[in-house]
């Protein structure tokens, strides 16, 4: 390896495992606040509370990775461009591509173990995951009871308003719902003034002592009628009343016991393809047996079975085909139509549910083994947008480059989780909703790539205005004759030659703006001539032209043309993405989101050319020294939804602005 590539990968990998470090200690923090419920209060031990950060830390990685990538890249390579080490590269001849290609070969090997870790390791941890989670539940927190609401204690639910006592072992109006068997439901309920917990360290049982209560008990018979009418029940005083809770279970959970292995998230790519496979051949086989019951529920076979008609050897031409049958039959048919329907309708909406669910579960295990192939090359694609993107920024260090990475970051992950979201119920394909965020980088990484390879700036809106130019360009007028003299017999001639030279020399400048012909200038610079004076002495000197004019000239024909290309894009997106709005609210699905579309693309080219425009604008009233750009702010507000005024407005007033620029 040689000292460069060891140099820029050395860089590199410091920064990256810094990174990785922070945004996963950052994300675990995240994730401890996201579960606290599940952790807190239940006296776990830190080797449970160690597992459950070890379980949970894979699937972070899948979020950390790209994100460090992105940052690390933009990061280093914006260093080098702002400590101008990479202008000394490009000095010895060595090119961006170059000086990438040592990381190159590390992001590749890293998204390889990437794809092996999310292949192996993340179902692993999921599956550990999702069954620690389960056995933390069942842990419940020991005398762990809140006032002013109900807490779920053994078979008991109780509630206090108020607790006292060095250790709250004082309780005020407690009222319990004791569970009874295995009957469903709180049939037994004890209300009390006060009471007090009692419990030693040695015994597993804890004793409730309540005090000046009543005890209410509703039978149930097993007589479903007596259960019913009569509602029998106890009610009872007690000055004392003594209930014994057994702890030794709350607390008893197994954390290595393992049950549930079943979810997407927890299989690899061999059994997400053969889960895929059986999930998708169970829900043919659940059409297919739709289609048969909706078949022998038509009774097609039977229709000519038991049928009397009243005529027969008959033609029949009447629509109404009830007339047929006698009124009797007539209400029978139709009762049965309708029970029939209606059956067959709710058959239909109930199995269309489970359909859905089957649909949503295949397209969830299409996903998930997509994403182990996907999360592999976006770590590849991501480095390519980060590390071109910070050598064009020219900036290192801890502060633009985060702001930026976190943008592009937060684009790429929730045009993910969108896409995702959408394909669930296949709104979207779902091998196309994994890719899908990735397939939008690519383009992207192509264009920084190329863009910090030629050393060029980041956005070049002319190449997007130029071409569009040319193509509403006018055909070109024809050229003019500009080496024309007055006739030397003419009055105009006369009147020039007796000019002073001073005089022929401001004509020369200021032709325009006294709106004579050029004809005048070429006669003012002939007689300068045979005066002694040469146009290369004028040029020399500067009084040719009228430097402060042709500028402002070039920018005020630079505005004619982006303003005109302005109020094309202008006319186009309000004409287009209006009727495209009309058109898919009023019943045209294909052709109302197309118009749309062009709409929202000539929305974005009008302000890439507005931009211009104003940019061309700004240049013209420098060189005249006005400041009106600084009160045109609110003429600006209202060109983007009223153009049409601000091109009017604007051209002819820098018509008139540019006659009295000297």
């Amino acid at each position: 390896m040689k000292i460069l590539d060891k140099y820029i990968l050395t860089t590199y990998l410091k920064t990256f495992f810094s990174v990785f470090v922070i945004l996963m200690l950052i994300f675990l923090l995240q994730s401890i606040w996201l579960y606290i419920a599940e952790l807190a209060g239940k006296d776990l031990e830190m080797e449970v509370v160690g597992k459950f950060l070890l379980f949970v830390s894979p699937r972070l990685i899948v979020l950390v990775l790209p994100l460090t990538i992105l940052l690390s890249s933009i990061m280093v390579f914006g260093s080098f461009a702002e400590n101008y080490e990479f202008a000394a590269m490009k000095s010895t001849g060595i090119s961006l591509q170059r000086a990438m290609r040592s990381l190159s070969l590390f992001i590749i090997g890293l998204a390889v173990t990437t794809f092996f870790f999310a292949n192996n390791v993340i179902p692993w941890a999921e599956y550990n995951f999702y069954n620690l989670r389960k056995n933390i539940a069942k842990v419940k927190p020991a005398l762990a009871i809140a006032e002013g609401q109900f807490n779920q204690l053994a078979d008991i639910n109780i509630k206090v308003a108020k607790k006292s006592g060095d250790r709250g072992q004082f309780l005020h109006d407690v009222t319990i719902h004791q569970k009874k068997g295995n009957r469903a439901g709180n049939y037994t309920v004890i209300k009390s003034t006060s009471g007090e917990f009692v419990s030693s360290e040695e015994s597993d049982i804890l004793q409730l002592i309540l005090f000046d209560g009543n005890y209410y008990d509703d039978l149930q018979p097993k007589d479903y009628q007596k259960r019913t009418k009569n509602k029998p029940q106890v009610k009872s005083y007690f000055e004392k009343y003594i209930l014994n809770v057994d702890l030794s279970q709350i607390n008893n959970v197994d954390f290595e016991k393992k049950e549930f292995s079943t979810k997407y998230t927890m299989l690899d790519i061999t059994a997400l393809d053969t889960a895929i496979d059986s999930l998708v051949d169970v829900r043919q086989k659940s059409l297919e047996d739709l289609s048969v019951n909706m078949l022998n529920r038509s009774t097609s076979k039977n229709l000519n079975t038991n049928i009397k008609l009243q005529k027969k050897d008959t033609v029949f031409n009447n629509s109404d085909f009830l007339s047929l049958f006698k009124p009797r039959k007539k209400v029978q048919l139709i009762d049965l139509a309708l029970n029939s329907v209606n059956s067959t309708k709710q058959i239909i909406k109930s199995k269309t549910k489970i359909l859905a669910s089957s649909e949503k579960n295949i397209n969830k295990h299409i996903i998930s083994f997509y994403e182990k192939f996907a999360l592999g090359f976006a770590c590849i694609i991501l480095f390519f947008v980060g590390a071109p993107l910070g050598a064009l920024i020219k900036k290192g260090g801890m502060g633009l480059p985060i702001v930026i990475a976190i943008v592009i970051f937060l684009t790429y992950h929730f045009i993910g989780i969108f896409a995702k979201n959408s394909a669930e119920d296949s709104s979207l394909n779902p091998i196309l909703a994994t890719w899908l965020s990735t397939l939008i980088m690519l383009p992207i990484s192509i264009y920084l790539t190329s863009r910090a390879t030629k050393d060029r700036a980041l956005l070049d809106l002319d190449s997007l205005i130029i071409p569009l130019k040319k193509l509403i360009a006018s055909k070109a007028v024809e050229t003019k004759d500009t080496t024309t003299i007055l006739d030397k017999a003419s009055d105009d001639y006369a009147s020039l030659n007796s000019y002073s030279d001073d005089k022929l020399v401001d004509i020369i400048k200021n032709y325009r703006q006294y709106g004579i012909d050029e004809s005048f200038r070429n006669t003012s610079l002939n007689i300068l001539a045979t005066r002694g004076i040469s146009e290369e002495e004028l040029r020399l000197g500067g009084k040719l032209v009228n430097e402060n004019y042709e500028n402002a000239a070039r920018y005020k024909l630079e505005f004619d043309e982006n303003s005109k290309l302005t109020l094309i894009l202008y006319i186009i997106y309000a004409v287009l993405g209006i009727s495209g709005a009309i058109l898919n609210n009023n019943g045209f699905p294909t052709l109302g989101p197309i118009l749309v579309a062009i709409g929202i693309i000539a929305i974005i080219l009008f302000f890439v050319a507005f931009t211009k425009t104003i940019t061309s604008q700004s240049n013209f009233y420098k060189i005249h020294g006005k400041k009106v750009m600084a009160n045109a702010i609110p003429f600006v507000i209202l060109g983007i939804p009223l153009y049409f005024l601000y091109n009017i407005y604007f051209s002819k007033k820098m018509k008139e602005d540019l006659k009295q620029i000297r």
